[in-house]
């Protein structure tokens, strides 16, 4: 007897805890279309406490119109580029801080078709944000925050983004990835988020640790409006 009661408040703590994580998830994925909906403004930081190979931690700041459109500007090292992205359309400034299309970049070779690839699958982070919920294992809420920890599919797939797109299937395989991921929702709206992902890939035959951190803060929403200049509006046309 004392036994099936142990096992019955067992199993109703696992049906509540169930029940709570998808509320949780419900509620912050609520919060995020409410962001993409409003138009907002960001930036994104990410860093790297361990080093961990490849590409070192980078800065974005961006601009999203309540139409969808957005306005993007990465900086790695000293080079500063500028996009507007509508849809699958995109115009983005070269080298020489000249407006290119989507044709020009896939008929470029090198960084133009780089650029070609992330701009097409870009994702604006109301919409990441979304993402990152459902990549969840858990979700609890704890005042106006969101936390928990991620899948090992979900971690894997995070450890993939640069800068608001996936890696393409050629990239090494990860191991041991896992992470968290915490979500903070001001008056119904997300107003920041941020994950932690580690695990371990091979660089030119070394396996090297992988840790990065990303933030992403919100500010402006429902103000923000984006003027596109003449230049780059032809090259979305």
């Amino acid at each position: 007897m004392i036994l099936k009661k142990l096992l019955t408040a067992a199993t109703l703590a696992a049906l509540t805890s169930s029940v709570m994580a998808a509320d949780a998830k419900e509620e912050l994925t609520k919060a995020a279309k409410a962001l993409g909906e409003k138009g907002y403004s960001w930036k994104s930081t990410s860093e790297r406490p361990g080093g961990g190979g490849g590409r070192g931690g980078g800065a974005q700041e961006g601009k999203v119109d309540k139409d969808g459109t957005v306005y993007l500007t990465s900086t790695f090292r000293d080079n500063k580029t500028e996009a507007y992205i509508k849809g699958e359309k995109f115009a983005y400034t070269n080298q020489d801080g000249q407006w290119e299309s989507a044709a020009d970049a896939e008929n470029a070779e090198g960084p133009g078709r780089f650029r070609a690839l992330m701009y097409r699958n870009y994702k604006a982070p109301a919409a990441q944000a979304q993402e990152i919920a459902g990549l969840m294992k858990d979700l609890k809420k704890e005042g106006d925050a969101y936390s928990g920890e991620l899948t090992t599919e979900g971690a894997k797939t995070l450890m993939s983004f640069r800068g608001g797109r996936r890696g393409g299937d050629n990239a090494p395989e990860i191991t041991g990835a896992k992470g968290t991921a915490k979500f903070w929702v001001k008056d119904g709206v997300l107003s920041k988020y941020q994950y932690s992902v580690q695990g371990k890939r091979e660089f030119n035959g070394e396996e090297r640790d992988l840790d990065r951190t990303t933030t992403v803060e919100f500010k402006d929403v429902g103000m923000t409006k984006l003027e596109i200049p003449e230049a780059a509006k032809k090259k979305l046309s």
